[in-house]
């Protein structure tokens, strides 16, 4: 009876400590949600009136992150000892006039030094489009701000993430490099100025990982990872991670339309994290209610065991990957259908993830969640061979279109 006693003691402790442990990993999970509940609607509130390279609301961005950096316990890593990296630059909203606007913009550098000799590159641009005078897809007359929830203020919020983590870590046979970068929208110039002008040597770059629109994992859970190809072990090691039901599809180019690309052109290996496109993107509507923020936690998570799976894994050898859409003979468009591809999409052909109303899709009856198969004669795979059997279209040009949706085949006549 004794023994029992003593057993059943044994026993309750165990049970206790193990929910007082439950109940600290529930209570540290919701402080981390909340962070990055906290640095996502900070950074896309109208406050900073879109965050444009070169304007206010980019300086005060700017400022956030370094305090953010500095609560880390951070060091700056910018030029000359400061937190900054600047660049000068021409803004023309008009490409056809030559004259534009003198700026200056700014990426945030911050450090997590190991003393170790080579160093890991964590990125993720902080810009955005400020009230749309570029690259907004917003069509109503009224000024409105660009806030950019999803794009890109989700992957500053992952990359402060997975620095507060990794400064706890015990992958420490690298140092961090922690860039938020600006001028992405306006075509990669603040990655592009870095990769010119650095403050680290990038010969010592083991390999640079970017955040660009992580704020919208669907049901599926479906991580879009670029990059896949620019170095042997990539893929088998993400093969490996399992974090909450994430499924991940890789695409080996290291060539994209973010700031890796700039780390890729001076053979660095990268991978980029992306959740996908959606009907808010480059729109006022891209707001921080509509972001998935335990996506962002559960996908920070499958990053950081990816760091620390390949810590010990020493300096990863490059490889110059080939373009996907190199070699495929993709014309200017003279006509749009009027869809959002599904850049997730793990099915054969090309998804439909949203119509636009009003548009020859929306039009000819069809619906989010199709699948087109078949442009006129051309047989479509993938977005590339949508991409294809689009350009052979001009306006007035009628077709026929065959999507799947769900177990049909259905048959849509379209009018450019």
């Amino acid at each position: 009876m004794k023994n029992f006693i003593l057993f059943f003691c044994s026993w309750l402790m165990l049970q206790c400590t193990a929910i007082q442990a439950q109940e600290t990993n529930n209570v540290t999970k919701e402080r981390q949600l909340q962070a990055i509940q906290i640095d996502v609607a900070f950074l896309s509130s109208d406050l900073l009136e879109g965050r444009e390279t070169g304007k206010t609301g980019e300086d005060m961005a700017a400022k956030y992150l370094v305090m953010r950096f500095e609560e880390l316990g951070l060091q700056p890593k910018g030029t000359d000892g400061t937190w900054f990296h600047t660049f000068d630059f021409n803004f023309n909203s008009n490409p056809h006039i030559k004259e534009g606007e003198a700026r200056t913009g700014k990426n945030v550098v911050a450090a997590l030094d190991n003393e170790a000799e080579e160093w890991i590159i964590i990125g993720a641009h902080f810009d955005h489009l400020g009230y749309g005078h570029f690259g907004s897809r917003y069509t109503g007359e009224e000024k409105k701000i660009h806030n950019g929830a999803d794009d890109n203020a989700s992957g500053v919020a992952a990359m402060l993430y997975l620095a507060e983590h990794l400064k706890n870590s015990e992958a420490k046979n690298f140092n961090y490099l922690f860039i938020g970068f600006s001028g992405e929208e306006m075509g990669l110039f603040g990655s592009k100025n870095y990769t010119k002008t650095p403050t680290i040597d990038l010969t010592k770059v083991n390999y640079m990982l970017n955040m660009d629109m992580v704020g919208r994992l669907n049901e599926e859970k479906v991580l879009a990872i670029g990059g896949a190809g620019t170095t042997p072990i990539w893929k088998d090691e993400l093969a490996k991670i399992e974090v909450n039901g994430i499924q991940i599809k890789t695409s080996d180019s290291g060539i994209g339309p973010s700031d890796h690309t700039s780390f890729y052109l001076k053979d660095i290996p990268v991978l980029h994290f992306f959740t996908g496109q959606h009907t808010d993107y480059h729109k006022p509507e891209d707001d921080s209610h509509l972001v998935n923020y335990k996506g962002i936690f559960d996908i920070s998570n499958f990053m950081l065991q990816l760091i620390v799976n390949v810590d010990g894994k020493g300096k990863l050898p490059f490889v110059k990957t080939k373009d996907e859409s190199e070699g495929r003979k993709v014309s200017k468009f003279k006509v749009t259908l009027g869809v959002m591809p599904d850049y997730v999409s793990t099915e054969e052909g090309m998804k439909v993830d949203s119509v636009i109303e009003g548009r020859a899709a929306s039009k000819a009856g069809m619906q989010d969640g199709d699948v087109i198969v078949k442009m006129g004669d051309k047989e479509v795979n993938d977005i590339y061979d949508y991409m294809e059997g689009l350009a052979q279209f001009k306006e007035g040009d009628k077709t026929t279109i065959k999507v799947k949706r769900g177990d049909k085949e259905v048959k849509l006549k379209v009018e450019f």
